[in-house]
């Protein structure tokens, strides 16, 4: 655990300003580094130089502190989606073709600079964590608000956008989910913007 316990140098108190972002910023670090299987509760409360008990007064469990940390890489992923579902001078169609990028583009990045952590991820989707479902669920919003624009604006013709919303979310799975990104990068699908093309006619398609 030598180069775990380097970590707490990179943790200045002033930049954790609380205990529990202290651990969650820890954590993540040693996850990435030696991966979340092998750390402990005990090898965190080392780094930071406590005892396990004082961990637990914040996470009542080590996959506690496996789900913040989760939520804390799939915020990121979210707040990338809302920059670009809001993006200034673009109409919806436009939008979600970044939405389905952005996504895809943050899956892989984590694929391949973060192996350990996207390890963690994979098994927390495999598990249906509840994180998970809150993440999944934010996604779907941020494509139906879309969906919609695009329809009130006769951008798009769809019956019902919520209907719509969800085959496009169904639609990238392929692309945005980490076994399939980590495991299967190649097999099976059409290059990303083939299908983004293909997803967004069917939206202007007239019956």
């Amino acid at each position: 655990m030598t180069r775990t316990a380097a970590i707490v140098r990179d943790i200045p108190e002033e930049s954790a300003p609380t205990t529990r972002c202290r651990i969650l910023a820890t954590a993540e670090e040693a996850f990435r580094v030696v991966g979340y299987q092998k750390t402990t509760v005990a090898d965190i409360a080392k780094t930071l130089r406590m005892s396990p008990a004082n961990v637990y007064r914040f996470f009542e469990s080590k996959k506690a502190i496996h789900e913040a940390v989760i939520k804390r890489l799939m915020d990121d992923t979210e707040r990338r989606v809302a920059l670009a579902a809001v993006a200034p001078g673009r109409n919806a169609a436009e939008r979600i073709a970044d939405v389905v990028t952005v996504m895809h583009q943050a899956c892989v990045e984590r694929c391949e600079a973060n192996p350990r952590l996207h390890e963690m991820i994979e098994a927390a989707v495999t598990e249906s964590w509840d994180v998970c479902r809150a993440h999944i669920d934010a996604i779907g919003s941020a494509l139906r608000g879309l969906v919609q624009e695009g329809a009130v604006a006769g951008e798009f013709d769809v019956a019902d956008p919520a209907i719509a919303a969800a085959c496009i979310h169904t639609a990238i799975i392929r692309y945005c989910h980490p076994a399939l990104v980590s495991h299967y990068p190649d097999a099976g699908a059409p290059p990303l913007a083939a299908m983004i093309a293909f997803l967004l006619e069917s939206l202007r398609r007239r019956a």
